[in-house]
């Protein structure tokens, strides 16, 4: 077949590390040469597993007996000649092999992710399948499993192709009106198109109103504890962890820096993040890890609010404006003051929960973890429509909105303008797939896999 790349490239496409097999993959116009250089036989049947012994072409030393697949492009993952070693995991086998397909001519070791842009450049995957692949390797809970197997078969590409050639056939229309005009319709074919533009641009309009669902199953859901100091966020961020990760002392000012951690929760990531007790302070250091904790508390999409029993219910003048929709109050230390008190004052209304809690008595602790789990859960529970999961995408979908929206006030008055309206925002839709205008973007998309893949 005709390839895109003159050089093969090779690399461990398996784990790191002593195991009972590693795979290397080869892929491009020499691999099955060097599979016939390594074997010394001809390469078996393609897509059929053989045993084969492998030497050092060079030396003639023996490296292993391993099982060895050949499949012949385009009808492999990279649309190249592919060849797999299974070889037995140890170090020293491994790496006899890797540095032997090293001094072969035509070989060198792939770079990071090259093996799945090879796949895009020839057509095998485009970039929302690719992105998918990669989720998919570092994926560490169910939910983000899911998502990215759903992304990897295609529904994003099925979901935003299918907007593009809706967009290119209206193109197709206006374009026609330009060089045709059809005097029976005043407003020409911009007008006639209109109603279904504008039904397309609310339709996109409404995928990006999604809550961040799919970036932050992607990401992990930020939740971040704050309060002032000596609340009991430290204390709170190690129940969670069920670790030790952050410093608890009755000294004001402990916790300085951001602290952050992973979590599953009911097969949902969450990045749990504790900060510095927010306070008036005169100390250059705690001051800047109050900035991040304010910061960090902007980017949320939870907030846990502590307040001291002791001290509710009057709230913290530092914690006021942080009580909102993104917030769930938790009163701490309620071993500390009379429950009936505590629970019986009137509540913020706008926030979306209130737990009580007491480390040191452990009351209410089960409670708080099941809330957090059932609004993780609420939070980012599936849509029947496949979720948005990066950045890209978004401003990507966001360019197109916005020049289907100026077409709305072109069309009907100037053709032309309106024409090139729909063509823009059908390539804003193009960049996300890849079909068009993408050059600048591919190294750091596939620059994020890991070798071998």
């Amino acid at each position: 077949m005709t390839s895109l790349h003159d050089d093969t490239i090779f690399a461990l496409s398996s784990g790191a590390g002593t195991a009972g097999v590693a795979v290397v993959r080869l892929s491009g116009a020499h691999a099955f040469a060097a599979l016939e250089a390594l074997t010394g036989r001809k390469i078996p049947t393609v897509r059929y597993a053989a045993l084969r012994l492998l030497r050092d072409p060079e030396s003639g030393a023996r490296l292993d007996e391993a099982l060895v697949l050949a499949f012949k492009g385009p009808a492999s993952f990279t649309g190249e000649d592919v060849v797999e070693l299974h070889l037995h995991g140890g170090r020293a086998v491994v790496a006899g092999v890797l540095e032997a397909l090293d001094r072969l001519d035509g070989l060198r070791p792939a770079e990071a992710g090259e093996y799945s842009r090879r796949a895009f450049e020839h057509g095998k995957l485009d970039l929302t399948e690719a992105e998918g692949l990669n989720d998919l390797i570092h994926a560490q809970t169910a939910a983000q499993r899911e998502q990215a197997l759903r992304q990897m078969d295609g529904a994003l590409r099925e979901l935003y192709e299918n907007w593009r050639s809706r967009l290119v056939g209206y193109l197709a229309h206006l374009e026609a009106d330009i060089d045709f005009p059809d005097e029976d319709l005043p407003e020409g074919v911009a007008g006639a198109v209109k109603p279904n533009i504008s039904s397309l641009c609310a339709e996109i309009t409404q995928h990006l109103v999604d809550g961040r669902r799919g970036e932050a199953l992607r990401e992990g859901y930020r939740i971040v504890i704050m309060g002032e100091p000596n609340a009991g966020k430290s204390t709170l961020m190690n129940i969670l962890a069920k670790s030790d990760v952050a410093i608890v002392s009755d000294e004001e000012g402990t916790t300085r820096d951001v602290i952050e951690i992973q979590l599953d929760l009911g097969g949902f990531p969450v990045r749990l993040i504790d900060t510095a007790g927010v306070r008036e302070s005169q100390g250059a250091i705690e001051q800047e890890g109050i900035r991040r904790a304010l910061k960090r508390a902007e980017e949320a999409d939870l907030r846990l609010v502590l307040v001291r029993a002791d001290d509710w219910p009057v709230l913290p003048s530092s914690m006021e404006r942080w009580l909102d929709e993104k917030a769930m109050l938790v009163i701490t230390q309620t071993d500390r003051a009379d429950m009936f008190h505590v629970k019986h004052e009137k509540l913020p209304r706008q926030v979306v929960d209130v737990a009580y809690v007491s480390a040191k008595r452990s009351h209410g602790l089960d409670d708080l973890f099941a809330r957090l789990e059932q609004h993780v859960q609420d939070a980012m529970a599936p849509r029947e429509a496949p979720s948005l999961t990066r950045v890209r995408h978004r401003r990507a979908l966001e360019d197109a909105v916005g020049h289907l929206t100026r077409f709305d006030g072109n069309a009907g008055f100037d053709a032309v303008l309106a024409a090139e309206d729909v063509r823009m925002a059908a390539r804003a839709l193009g960049r996300i797939t890849g079909r068009v205008g993408v050059e600048d973007i591919l190294d750091v998309i596939f620059s994020d896999f890991c070798i071998g893949k």
